[in-house]
């Protein structure tokens, strides 16, 4: 009997779910799109998988964020999504850092060598930080760009950030990238025009933010798997 817990992944991915399995990853934000992520990436059964997010559960988060509930109301999220995956994935090192990333203190996030990053914040700051840092030190990134007023998931894909549209966020970031001298970037980000909501309020779906962040996992996967 083939005990193994990734001997599905293992059918597609052949001589290269090693890589998988020896790697590490980073992810930055546990909200709607990195809790997704984190539990896709989990479920890849890494070596090492650090989650960042100072944040707690609300009532808000009900609608689209991975292992929110009523019972979880007011606690930090890292330490949830670490309590759950633990359940399935018993052999990754997962550490849960509840901080939240300033220019001053994203240095002390990368004590290990990480093969990939995955930023899933929402602050522009925190996310120029973490690009930053990356790309001064080599380390590759992917970024996730708005999934907030959005209902169609199909619109979403991935591309340089200098190549998107129709997204708030990601125009704010091409230019502070722009100023920092960074003229690529890997972005999940929608093609979908916002819709407009009351009082120009940001709302958000269960499905678009999700399906944000099983595309950064596969991305990173695939990259980790194939690229040499």
């Amino acid at each position: 009997m083939n005990n193994k817990p990734y001997q599905r992944s293992e059918l597609i991915y052949k001589d290269k779910i090693k890589k998988i399995k020896d790697s590490n990853i980073i992810i930055f934000g546990l909200g709607g799109v990195g809790s997704v992520a984190a539990e896709s990436i989990s479920r890849n059964f890494i070596k090492n998988l650090t989650i960042v997010d100072y944040d707690i559960y609300e009532v808000s988060n009900l609608n689209r964020q991975l292992y929110s509930n009523y019972d979880n109301i007011g606690k930090k999220k890292v330490d949830v999504l670490k309590e759950n995956i633990k359940k399935h994935c018993k052999d990754t090192n997962i550490v849960a850092r509840g901080e939240k990333v300033t220019d001053s203190n994203i240095e002390g996030f990368f004590n290990i060598n990480y093969d990939y990053v995955i930023d899933a914040v929402d602050d522009v700051k925190a996310k120029l930080a973490i690009i930053k840092y990356c790309r001064d030190n080599n380390i590759p990134v992917v970024s996730c760009m708005g999934t907030g007023n959005r209902i169609n998931p199909q619109m979403l894909t991935i591309d340089d950030i200098f190549k998107t549209f129709n997204c708030p966020l990601a125009k704010k970031m091409r230019k502070e990238l722009k100023r920092l001298g960074i003229l690529s970037l890997d972005t999940v980000f929608s093609k979908e025009k916002p819709v407009e909501t009351v009082d120009k309020k940001l709302g958000s779906t269960s499905f678009v933010p999700g399906s944000a962040g099983l595309l950064l996992a596969s991305y990173v996967i695939n990259k980790i798997a194939f690229e040499e």
